[in-house]
């Protein structure tokens, strides 16, 4: 290959990626585009969002889990509206935990989540449900990982007590 027949490789191959940058800038806002033109949807969207992260907070504490936190990332990024995140204490519990918040956002909202990342090796396993973000860790990797100070610039939520069991 000659290098003008490279230089225009590379040239056709930034266009493309350019052209697909930009198909999706025209596709967030015409995503805005919608959220105006129909009011009262994003209040809707972010009352359905808050009660998912309040749900999954409440189940995790129910679990166990540890240090639970809900950060509401409207503010901060245009990805997400809330981060979810709780501590475990094992392979065990984080599995609980992930298990537990699946069939509560499902069976009690109706929601399915759209991945998963982190089940097999435990150490944080990561629940996508579009607008929320569900983080269980263990101890080294929250510490490693701050997500609180490195999204600090977010307001936290106030985390719903969990309900008691017949257990306890």
């Amino acid at each position: 290959m000659s290098t003008m027949e490279a230089d225009a490789d590379r040239v056709a191959s930034v266009s493309a990626v350019g052209g697909r940058r930009q198909g999706r800038l025209r596709e967030r806002s015409d995503v805005e585009e919608r959220k105006v033109n129909q009011p009262g949807l994003t209040e809707a969207q972010a009352a359905r969002s808050l009660r998912m992260a309040q749900t999954a907070a409440r189940v995790a504490a129910e679990q166990r889990g540890r240090d639970v936190v809900i950060l509401d990332m409207r503010e901060v990024t245009p990805i997400f509206d809330y981060f979810v995140l709780a501590t475990g204490s094992s392979r065990r519990q984080l599995h609980a935990m992930s298990e537990e918040i699946d069939h509560a956002l499902e069976d009690d909202l109706g929601d399915r989540r759209q991945g998963i990342e982190g089940y097999d090796g435990s150490q944080w396993i990561l629940l996508d449900y579009g607008n929320v973000m569900i983080h269980l860790f263990d101890d080294d990797t929250r510490k490693y990982y701050a997500l609180e100070e490195l999204w600090g610039g977010a307001q936290r939520v106030p985390v719903p007590e969990a309900s008691r069991t017949a257990s306890e």
